[in-house]
């Protein structure tokens, strides 16, 4: 096998048998039912994307407290299981494979879209920025209420319920949100946790929550369907990580409290996946290592090929060129060109910028 052809030899991924090494990268598009249910626009998405050896699905919620946007796919009602089955079922039928990765909001949210009148984190700290309501206009993110620690096993029990919706739709496994400035994340980061119960204070305290979120998800569908996305120190939304020995101390202690688990992978987002603190997540957790180098500096075909051949990692997760290139994998291996994709209509609704782009 050549190091150039490698990201496209089939792959074992935990229990699955895997194309190739490209994964679709989780991805907001908004296409979902006001109600949050998948419809038959996203299963033909996600089916023109199959060739990817994995895909994994946007950002959906395990309770409406956790949304963030208001046309966001759900996983909470027999309704949504029966649009993600359809999703699932599309995928499979062409041959490929699909995980659901589970999101709550937490702080990036607001009360006209978690439905239950208020929005929660950590601690009572506002989110910077602006964000999207339902009647298209923006407001102020604001100020959430800081979860008890007797609503802390809530949360986690809405998460394994929603893993075990997933798994009834068909999905073949579940990916935790733990990255980007949501609520996992927000557990994580000093700057949005300043809580001095268990929970908070310390880095293993920090990384407490989301030991037991995986422990539970894994609990509930088998550790080898279970799986996790971070993003230590990409700084996204407020969920600050600025001091290295602190991010390290607290990522390095969740990856070895989790090591006993025969995990299906982790993702990180990093923007230098070789680095000590990627690497070292890796070799803590002893699970499968997909990584994505972020919205700033996307995966090439080159890069992606270098980073499986120089053994970086196990498979690469790409975001935006799957998005305009529903054959990628194809135009990759073929070396075609690519499609670049049209951001203004990443969050539109309707097929436009989202099941319409060519296949060569």
């Amino acid at each position: 096998m050549s190091q150039e052809s490698a990201l496209y030899q089939p792959f074992k991924l935990g229990n699955l048998e895997l194309a190739n090494r490209v994964v679709m990268a989780p991805l907001t598009r908004l296409r979902a039912d006001p109600d949050g249910t998948p419809n038959s626009l996203m299963a033909q998405y996600y089916r023109q994307r199959a060739g990817c050896g994995l895909i994994i699905s946007e950002g959906t919620w395990p309770v409406q407290e956790g949304r963030t946007w208001s046309t966001q796919p759900g996983i909470a009602t027999e309704q949504h299981i029966a649009g993600w089955r359809a999703v699932s079922d599309a995928v499979h039928a062409e041959g490929g494979k699909i995980f659901m990765q589970i999101m709550h909001g937490g702080r990036i949210s607001h009360p006209q879209l978690s439905g239950s009148g208020r929005i929660v984190a950590p601690s009572a700290y506002a989110a910077p920025g602006m964000i999207r309501l339902p009647d298209g206009s923006k407001a102020s993110y604001p100020v959430p209420q800081a979860l008890t620690s007797s609503e802390i096993p809530e949360i986690i029990s809405q998460f394994a319920l929603g893993a075990r919706n997933a798994m009834e739709a068909g999905m073949d496994g579940v990916q935790i949100h733990g990255a980007n400035g949501y609520l996992v994340h927000q557990f994580f980061s000093p700057s949005t946790n300043e809580r001095s119960d268990v929970y908070g204070g310390s880095p293993e305290n920090r990384a407490r929550f989301g030991v037991e979120l995986v422990r539970a998800v894994a609990h509930a569908i088998g550790a080898e369907h279970t799986a996790i996305r971070l993003s230590p120190e990409h700084n996204m939304q407020g969920a600050l990580e600025e001091d290295p020995e602190l991010t390290a101390q607290t990522y390095t202690y969740f990856a070895a409290e989790i090591s006993d688990l025969p995990l299906s992978h982790i993702e990180v987002l990093h923007h230098d996946p070789d680095s000590d603190l990627v690497q070292n997540i890796r070799r803590e957790s002893g699970a499968p290592l997909i990584v994505n180098t972020g919205f700033n500096n996307p995966s090439t075909r080159e890069s992606a090929e270098n980073l499986v051949s120089t053994q970086v990692c196990d498979a690469v997760s790409v975001g935006r060129y799957v998005i305009a290139n529903p054959d990628l994998v194809q135009r990759w291996q073929n070396k075609r060109t690519i499609t670049e994709p049209d951001t203004s209509t990443f969050y539109i609704g309707g097929p436009r910028g989202y099941i319409d782009y060519p296949r060569i």
